[in-house]
């Protein structure tokens, strides 16, 4: 009977010193304890329980996977939130979509608003949304399901919840497995949500050094839409 009994998918830890740590965040975890106790242990109580005290500088949603930084000290939770607010931090994402972009690149300036007749969404809101900046670009084309997808690459320049997920939908390429913003064009054959931050290129808290840091996608599956593509970028 106890081996049935779910283990905790591992969070592997990608740097980690005395100032920061910096872990590859699976689909499916909070990055922060949610609001209720049905909810999985998020990644700052896991990384606390053998790495004693953190607080995560910024977040990803529950169901993104990928790179998800944590400041081990109040010195460095204070360094690493000026370099975020001062973008001095470059993420990049990867994101599986259903269908294709209208080109091969670009860039979507549309202010976000919490959706208050829908909550947890977001929505394009010219008035009262603060403003939310994201480049794109296509890499590749495939088919999942039947369906044809198409593999992005996506730069938050600003970092407002839901961004990615809310610019993608409006371009009229939902992220694949988007059960919030997806609507009919996503696949919902997916196990999960495609998208995955990827890299990051940040200062370190204590001497400014540039760190660069890669985590590549790691697969759930035949009905895991990241297996549309067989070779994906490392860049």
């Amino acid at each position: 009977m106890g081996g049935d009994l779910q283990q905790p998918v591992p969070v592997p830890i990608v740097f980690v010193d005395e100032h920061l740590v910096v872990v590859d965040k699976p689909p499916g975890i909070p990055s922060v304890p949610a609001r209720t106790p049905l909810d999985p242990p998020s990644v700052t109580v896991r990384m606390a329980a053998d790495l004693g005290w953190v607080e995560a500088v910024h977040r990803l949603d529950r169901d993104t996977s990928g790179l998800l930084v944590l400041a081990r000290t109040p010195a460095a939770r204070a360094a690493l939130g000026h370099a975020f607010e001062s973008r001095a931090v470059r993420k990049r994402y990867l994101a599986v979509v259903a269908g294709e972009p209208p080109r091969a690149e670009g860039l979507v300036h549309l202010p976000l608003a919490d959706d208050p007749w829908r909550p947890p969404r977001k929505r394009v809101d010219p008035i009262l949304g603060r403003r939310a900046t994201t480049r794109w670009r296509r890499l590749a084309g495939a088919a999942f399901a039947g369906r044809p997808v198409s593999l992005l690459e996506l730069e938050p320049v600003t970092g407002r919840s839901h961004q990615l997920r809310v610019h993608l939908a409006w371009l009229g390429a939902p992220i694949v497995g988007d059960r919030l913003y997806g609507g009919g064009q996503a696949v919902t054959a997916a196990v999960r949500l495609a998208l995955h931050a990827f890299a990051i290129d940040l200062p370190h808290p204590a001497d400014g050094r540039r760190i660069e840091l890669v985590a590549v996608v790691r697969l759930q599956g035949p009905a895991d839409p990241w297996t549309a593509f067989q070779s994906l970028p490392d860049r």
